[in-house]
């Protein structure tokens, strides 16, 4: 078995109160692929950033091997006074890198490079922090949460581009599928410490299922020991001394475990709070047009949704989905077209910019809106500390400032505000970010149960594929089709995945205040500087390799190889395989790069 590349040992830390980590081991091999799961508040992202060297433990150690580059994903870039967003991703270079690879990754990501950092949205500051981590292809990838404002077509993109790599992987994310695609092995971090399993993450829920059961069998067990013991002490001492003395000790003992067994964490209690019952038809809309100067946003949709439907609506960011849900609820008037209403509409939004949440404020007076201790949920009065605890927000935490609570705790408030107010139309974009696995399945299950309708924005195509019945997918041109079944169902039907259309700029409704429009794509194709310099290069990389293998070739020739340098042999022989793959994998680009310039110069 491989070293490996990075090994936390016996990782204690504590800000006060309970342990955040205690004893917390992790293994890195190369070429691993970890995900690290955990609920919201586990310390997930502190143990990430104890792997990078940024944050200390109160005790333990952590050992890189020498010469492993590693370079972390933070959920929060931090863009420092750089001017451009590839001034910030070259920044992230080593001596020795190629400049070209951080060139090419920010145009693949969607960004032109002079984009200014401080006028930047979240999907473009997140794009600029992967560039700026995978252009040093590093030995170890430590990911906080990595597709979080990204689209579609971005995360499929990601999702590809690491599967590629060699580079051992760390991934903290709520996207399931990302984490079941990537993932080889999970180290579960529950209640301060970690248990791993040489499996991905699709075989998590089930093995968590088991620990956790066991686990409550050996606290039954234990409990009815302890009960076995008092009854001893208070009816069967007799005259020997020193076994009884022992026996006693061993009481205390039972009785200090039962004490310090931190139990798992509860779970969420979401409920909408369901207005009166709307009319069978909720919105229909025909042929209804939109467009902001001479860019069509919609373009001749017509739906009709009934009560009890579950909407997804998908596709890039900038493709217009807000705008189309504004639309279809009344929020916008169309250009042409009609949009029409059913009767007796109540509508609850989760809008996903949290800035409408005052940073200043608390917990609780974001919940009451500053007005006393009480929070109408349904139309019923409810005091803001159970309805805190619902959410999983402990008491202790009633006068925190929101501009210190996580991102899922953040997400949580917003989806406590949202379900508060009685409705029969739940309109939610984007309600997954943040939130944890748990949370994800509770969220689930009360969408199931809700009597009324759903329109949802998301990008998450697990979530999708579990709650909608009918997507609505982008096609470019402003035009929208409409598919039955969830996100998988839609893509069968479609027979291709979303195109990205990352050099389109966003309609006014989208974006961002500060953020300057992106430039246009141009009318006719053009071989990008990556392109021409990947034709350029190619050619004599290829040779390279051809000599490479020939040499190593030369060196596994030798029939007595094996026999005297078993390790030679099988370093040789993995360096020939590697060899292949990468002028397997050049011949390919540098095929599909000459067709290409030939389409160009013929068109």
């Amino acid at each position: 078995m491989a070293p490996p590349l990075i090994q936390l040992k016996d990782i204690k830390l504590t800000f006060g109160g309970t342990p955040l980590l205690s004893g917390v081991e992790l293994n890195v091999a190369p070429s691993e692929r970890v995900c690290l799961i955990g609920r919201n508040g586990s310390g997930k992202s502190t143990l990430l950033r104890i792997a990078a060297g940024l944050v200390e433990a109160d005790s333990g150690t952590r050992f890189v091997q020498p010469g492993a580059t590693v370079r972390y994903l933070p959920q929060e870039p931090d863009f420092g006074e750089h001017k451009t967003t590839l001034a910030y991703v070259e920044a992230g270079l080593a001596p020795g890198d190629d400049p070209y690879q951080a060139r090419y990754l920010v145009e693949q990501l969607g960004l032109t490079g002079n984009e200014n950092p401080a006028n930047v949205s979240g999907g473009e500051a997140r794009r600029a922090a992967l560039a700026r981590v995978l252009a040093p292809s590093p030995d170890i990838l430590l990911l906080d949460e990595p597709t979080n404002h990204l689209d579609l077509s971005t995360i499929e993109w990601l999702e590809k581009e690491l599967d590629s790599r060699r580079s051992a992987l760390v991934i903290i994310s709520h996207d399931r599928r990302f984490l079941t695609n990537l993932s080889r092995s999970t180290a579960w971090l529950d209640r301060g410490r970690i248990k791993q399993i040489d499996r991905g993450f699709a075989s998590f829920e089930s093995w968590r299922d088991e620990v956790l059961a066991e686990e409550e069998r050996d606290q039954h067990k234990l409990d009815r020991k302890i009960v076995d013991e008092e009854h001893w002490l208070r009816h069967g001492v007799s005259g020997r001394r020193k076994r009884n003395v022992k026996r006693l000790a061993n009481l205390h003992t039972l009785r200090d475990q039962r004490r310090n067994y931190r139990g798992t964490a509860g779970t969420a209690s979401l409920a909408a709070a369901e207005a009166e019952q709307s009319g069978k038809l909720v919105i229909e809309a025909k042929n209804i047009a939109k467009a902001f100067g001479d860019r069509t946003i919609v373009d001749g949709f017509s739906t009709r949704i009934q009560r009890g439907d579950r909407l997804g609506i998908i596709g890039p960011n900038g493709a217009g989905k807000t705008t189309l849900v504004n639309l279809l609820t009344g929020g916008a008037q169309p250009d042409s077209g009609i949009v029409r209403l059913g009767a007796n509409l109540e509508t609850a939004t989760l809008d996903q910019h949290r800035e409408s949440l005052d940073p200043k404020s608390t917990l609780a007076e974001a919940l009451t809106g500053g007005r006393g201790d009480q929070i109408m949920v349904g139309g019923k009065p409810k005091h803001v500390v159970g309805y805190m605890k619902d959410f999983l927000f402990a008491q202790e935490q009633r006068g925190t400032p929101v501009e210190v609570l996580s991102g899922g705790e953040r997400g949580r408030l917003m989806l406590a505000r949202a379900l508060a107010k009685p409705s029969n139309l739940l309109v939610l974009d984007e309600p997954t970010n943040d939130l944890d696995l748990e949370t994800l399945d509770v969220l689930e299950d009360m969408l199931g149960d809700y009597e009324g309708t759903v329109i949802l924005i998301s990008h998450d195509r697990d979530f999708l594929d579990r709650v909608v019945t009918s997507v609505i997918a982008p096609e470019g041109n402003g035009k929208w089709i409409e598919y039955a079944g969830g996100y998988s169902d839609m893509l069968t039907q479609r027979g291709a995945d979303l195109k990205r259309e990352t050099a389109r700029a966003p309609a006014p409704a989208e974006k961002k205040e500060g953020r300057a429009a992106a430039p246009a794509s141009a009318s006719k194709r053009k071989l990008s500087f990556n392109e021409k310099h990947a034709l350029e290069t190619l050619p004599k990389k290829m040779e390279t390799l051809q000599a490479d293998i020939a040499r190593l070739q030369r060196v596994l020739d030798d029939p007595n190889l094996y026999a005297r340098d078993r390790k030679k042999f099988d370093d040789t022989s993995a360096a020939i395989a590697k060899a292949h793959e990468e002028l397997s994998a050049a011949e390919e680009r540098w095929l599909e790069l000459e067709m290409l310039r030939e389409e160009i110069e013929q068109a």
